[in-house]
């Protein structure tokens, strides 16, 4: 029997395989703690201010609050372990809280800053004092600023670990955790500066159009970050596959084998945070005995899981179908 090659490595199958997950928890923990002390003081200033885009930036925070305890909670429902009744573990459980998350931005940050934008524009509002508002601010972009780093952080080193790009790495994680908060931190910050242009536009022209204007961009804003956000969920919520290029990888280490002419078919299927499952049709020699193929398919198994860290199952069926078989008895008239 054949060892193992050396390790193969890649972000989307091992991101969380080892350890990313303490690492995600700390970087929600961290951005949850800093976005609950800043919707406060966000939520002060536009009561002092009467300025719509802070009060959209106090719910944009808050919607950030409950949207890292929904995170928090994801990353530790997931990682239970398997048992009886979810044989292949909780995985998925991850994305079914982060995609509450995602809704938690939708509804609370997107609509509450659509709603004070267009109330602001249709019927005005009376000026206050600014200049809390422009500290709130300032001291936000600075806390914001720090949470924003703290994920960045994580991204630059899992990105470089396995050989990738930030920008590539944040389309392909299955870790989802650090993805939000990447996207919600960078968000904020681009949401504080929106408010800070609103009420300094406002102040110059008197014209509470501006602050109302601000408002709606925040909302605009909240609302493509979470549509993204739901996107990338619901996909791996419904199990998503891995890269082209990377089932290329899997297939070649199968087809390698002795004994083995071809694989005709290779699903695979993403069951949580670097954790994958890998499935196949494969095509045996005709000479190949049946203490042949089991040997292969052990073998095809330990290489897998051996270069692949986020392999978790592996299931091959010694068929050389094209897996496009129905079962018509059960076809409903």
């Amino acid at each position: 029997m054949t060892q193992p090659a050396p390790t193969t490595r890649h972000a989307l199958a091992e991101d969380a395989a080892e350890g990313g997950g303490g690492e995600s928890t700390g970087t929600v923990v961290v951005a949850g703690l800093a976005n609950l002390g800043i919707a406060v003081a966000k939520l002060v200033g536009g009561l002092i201010s009467h300025s719509s885009a802070m009060l959209s930036e106090a719910a944009h925070s808050l919607a950030d609050t409950i949207t890292e305890v929904l995170l928090f909670v994801a990353l530790k429902r997931g990682t239970r372990a398997p048992d009886a009744r979810h044989p292949v573990g909780y995985g998925r459980e991850t994305y079914f809280w982060a995609l509450l998350a995602c809704l938690a931005t939708f509804t609370l940050g997107a609509g509450f800053s659509f709603y004070q934008g267009v109330e602001t524009i249709l019927e005005g509002e009376e000026q206050g004092s600014p200049l809390v508002a422009y500290i709130v601010l300032a001291v936000s972009f600075v806390l914001e600023g720090a949470s924003w780093l703290k994920a960045v952080r994580q991204v630059r080193g899992a990105a470089r670990k396995w050989g990738t790009t930030p920008r590539r790495y944040l389309a392909e994680t299955t870790d989802t955790t650090v993805k939000a908060v990447t996207f919600e931190d960078s968000a904020a910050l681009v949401g504080l500066v929106l408010a800070a242009l609103g009420l300094f536009l406002e102040q110059v022209t008197g014209d509470p159009v501006w602050d109302g204007l601000a408002a709606i961009l925040i909302g605009v804003l909240l609302l493509l970050v979470a549509g993204s956000l739901a996107r990338a969920n619901v996909s791996l919520l419904i199990g998503q596959s891995i890269p082209r290029r990377l089932q290329d990888q899997l297939r070649a280490e199968i087809a390698g084998l002795p004994q083995v002419d071809d694989v005709p078919v290779l699903l695979t299927t993403v069951i949580g945070p670097g954790q994958l499952a890998v499935m196949a049709k494969v095509d045996f020699a005709d000479t190949a005995t049946v203490a042949d193929i089991e040997r292969a398919s052990d073998e095809a198994e330990r290489r897998l899981v051996a270069r692949h860290g986020g392999v978790r199952f592996v299931f091959l069926d010694p068929t050389p179908g094209d897996g496009r078989a129905r079962a018509g008895a059960h076809r409903p008239e």
